[in-house]
């Protein structure tokens, strides 16, 4: 069916090619067919018809000869060109060839002008020896005239239309079947088919068109497909919470379950959580499609480190892990929001504390270059696979190995600290440690306000 559809957007750019190059063809005669007769027309104030051949021999008979006896022949010869009537007078106006008749009885009588009559002065050493009448009704003489000069234009016509063809045909392999390709490839496109791409081919430019048509029939895939996990995903993960919020109540209603506090608790956690859930969504929404207002300013790094430090250290030390901040010289000087920054370094230490195990470590560091000023969290926990690395910061990213559900986590905390950091022209990534652990690293621009 593409193929189908292709050869059709062929033919008519083909054809296109072909009305366009006749056009050209045309026109470039008819110019040069008009400029040749106004040219003809008014070079040196003579009419062009004093340039027939005719009228240079009848001169050189007239020099060679002194009279025009005997020109009957030249002037047969050139009937062609004069036509059958043509009337010869001499200097006086005499009569010498009468409408073609050299014995008519009005040979030797002074000539009498007619209306529509072609009048060609005969000059030798600037003076009239003569002159040569021709009938325009009998004789059609400015075209007779032009035939020598539009015979080869003609030629370069006839040579310019089968140069148009061979054009067309090598257009046509070059050019117009990629381009119908890709004209019939986002037809495909538009109609839902994102899967196709095209063949890499043609000239520069059209190699630049197909790639860049390849690259976004790409992305619209790829964002289709995002779309369809990013669905599936919500839907799996309400599905939980409002799951457990449902068994428990029925279960309260149908007597399985008392209605006590304990019971309620557990409807209200998975309350919590779905709630938790509904407004991680509408935050990564926001900050993915940068409506959230960041208010930047100058904030010392260490001193947003030191009070998350503060802030998780009596679960640090519930869970028997060692929380610290390393010290470093500073101040630690960046652009950004202090609380969505703090928000994501609480974060990062929030997936530590969940992940490292009784007696482990989290450490917090600090460095600053002429360029940039960078903050990591690192532990000494179990780390992430280097395949999934690339993967931790997707939206519901999870790997049922080290870091799984149970934990607690949405599932959407590393992509709405990956847009918070960005949104704020900074950058953040995840590398294992060599001694094992998960070292994440933040870092911003040094720059001012202006």
């Amino acid at each position: 069916m593409e193929q189908t559809a292709a050869h059709q957007i062929q033919q008519r750019i083909i054809w296109l090619i072909v009305r366009a190059f006749i056009g050209v063809v045309l026109v470039t005669v008819l110019v040069v067919m008009v400029i040749t007769g106004i040219s003809l027309s008014n070079s040196l104030a003579i009419p062009p018809f004093n340039q027939l051949p005719v009228v240079a021999r009848l001169e050189g008979y007239y020099l060679g000869h002194g009279n025009w006896q005997g020109v009957e022949p030249i002037l047969r010869a050139e009937t062609r060109l004069v036509g059958e009537n043509p009337t010869l007078l001499d200097a006086n106006n005499q009569i010498v060839i009468d409408h073609g008749q050299s014995e008519s009885p009005n040979r030797g009588k002074l000539y009498q002008p007619a209306a529509r009559e072609i009048n060609l002065d005969l000059t030798l050493n600037g003076e009239r020896v003569g002159r040569l009448v021709l009938d325009r009704q009998s004789l059609g003489p400015g075209l007779v005239a032009m035939v020598p000069i539009l015979a080869p234009i003609g030629l370069i016509s006839i040579f310019l239309a089968l140069l148009a063809v061979l054009v067309v045909a090598l257009l046509s392999r070059r050019v117009v079947t990629p381009l119908a390709e890709v004209i019939a490839a986002s037809h495909a496109v538009t109609a839902g088919k994102l899967e196709t791409r095209v063949q890499v081919q043609g000239p520069q430019d059209l190699l630049v068109l197909t790639e860049s048509f390849n690259q976004m029939a790409a992305s619209l895939e790829r964002s289709d497909r995002e779309r369809r996990d990013l669905l599936a995903d919500i839907a799996h993960e309400l599905r939980t919470p409002l799951s457990a919020i449902r068994g428990r109540l029925e279960g309260m209603l149908d007597g399985i379950y008392p209605a006590d506090e304990k019971h309620l608790s557990l409807a209200l956690k998975a309350n919590y959580l779905l709630e938790r859930l509904v407004e991680d969504l509408r935050l990564l929404t926001l900050a993915e499609s940068r409506q959230l207002d960041f208010e930047r300013k100058e904030t010392d790094l260490s001193t947003l480190a030191a009070h998350i430090v503060e802030l998780f250290s009596a679960e640090a030390d519930e869970k028997g892990i060692t929380l610290e901040l390393l010290p470093a010289p500073g101040p630690f000087l960046a652009l950004v929001d202090p609380q969505r920054t703090e928000q994501v370094i609480g974060n990062l230490v929030g997936n530590a504390l969940r992940y490292v195990p009784t007696g482990g470590k989290i450490w917090l560091t600090l460095e600053q270059t002429e360029s940039a000023v960078s903050l990591s969290v690192n532990d000494n926990g179990p780390g992430i696979p280097a395949d999934d690395l690339p993967h931790i910061f997707e939206r519901f990213w999870r790997k049922d190995k080290s870091r799984s559900r149970h934990s607690g986590g949405s599932g959407l905390g590393l992509a709405i600290s990956k847009q918070f950091i960005e949104a704020q022209g900074g950058t953040i990534s995840a590398v294992n440690l060599s001694g094992g652990g998960l070292k994440m690293l933040l870092n911003f621009p040094v720059r001012k306000l202006s």
